[in-house]
């Protein structure tokens, strides 16, 4: 517990300045850097390591540009991702025509441009949030539910968990940790109106109510890839946390989300 509070506060610490204190494009630059180390445990999850080093390079380059891209032509309104991604598929078969094996070809390319679009495209959907009116109050909303939420079942699950979730997939969540956090993400979903005073209490209730859901389909999802790879965390790089990808995988679903019921509200 004491690992995990010590990386939490730091974390939090690297977050608030990127939010409140740095200029846009160092939020962007923060973003690049999450997305790379994401993006690496990602292809180091195979303990197989079936990834050559041409993909890992490629697929870290491109999801770290991403944010880069949006900064850049946020004026487009993303018409721009399709295209983005297609360069991408493009490469990957050029450098699978250049090895000098054919085996799993089809297997590194998607999943290459798999990792580029989960871990890449949906975590910069918080660059566009940012880009938004009152977006860095935005971002912090989605954030403190997000993590309100993660928190939550991680405090009720420990103390009052007795019934598995989906044990397949994650022996240590339950159900009561999923209703906890869920509780969580909608108590400080609330709270936040305290600084979101434009919003109304139905559009921010919900926002907290579609962020809470999908925080936690978010970490199922991490924890089925992590369950079929059989590891335990994403890599040992924050202390008490796991990796970064432990510490993004309910962002990544919560972000897209929350942007597109923006785009509604607003």
């Amino acid at each position: 517990m004491l690992k995990r509070t010590n990386t939490s506060v730091v974390l939090i610490s690297i977050v608030a300045a990127a939010i409140f204190l740095l200029p846009v494009w160092a939020f962007t630059i923060v973003a690049s850097i999450f997305i790379s180390l994401g993006l690496y445990e990602f292809f180091r999850l195979d303990p197989k390591n079936i990834f050559p080093k041409s993909f890992i390079y490629i697929g870290i380059f491109s999801g770290a540009a991403l944010p880069y891209i949006t900064y850049l032509l946020r004026h487009t309104g993303g018409r721009l991702d399709a295209l983005f991604f297609i360069v991408i598929l493009i490469a990957l078969f050029l450098i699978q025509f250049t090895r000098k094996e054919s085996q799993n070809a089809v297997t590194l390319i998607a999943l290459t441009l798999f990792g580029v679009f989960y871990v890449g495209w949906f975590f910069t959907y918080l660059v566009k949030i940012r880009f938004l009116e009152d977006g860095h109050k935005l971002v912090v909303y989605l954030l403190l539910v997000t993590k309100a939420g993660d928190i939550g079942a991680y405090l009720v699950g420990s103390k009052f968990g007795r019934h598995r979730l989906i044990q397949r997939i994650s022996p240590k969540k339950s159900i009561e940790g999923a209703a906890g956090g869920f509780f969580f993400s909608i108590i400080f979903a609330l709270l936040s109106r305290s600084f979101l005073g434009w919003m109304s209490f139905g559009a921010i209730l919900t926002g907290g109510i579609l962020i809470g859901v999908f925080a936690q389909l978010g970490d199922l999802a991490e924890s089925l890839m992590k369950r079929d790879y059989q590891v335990k965390d994403s890599s040992p790089f924050l202390p008490g946390l796991g990796g970064m990808l432990d510490v993004i995988d309910s962002v990544l679903f919560t972000a897209p989300i929350f942007y597109i019921y923006l785009m509604i509200v607003m």
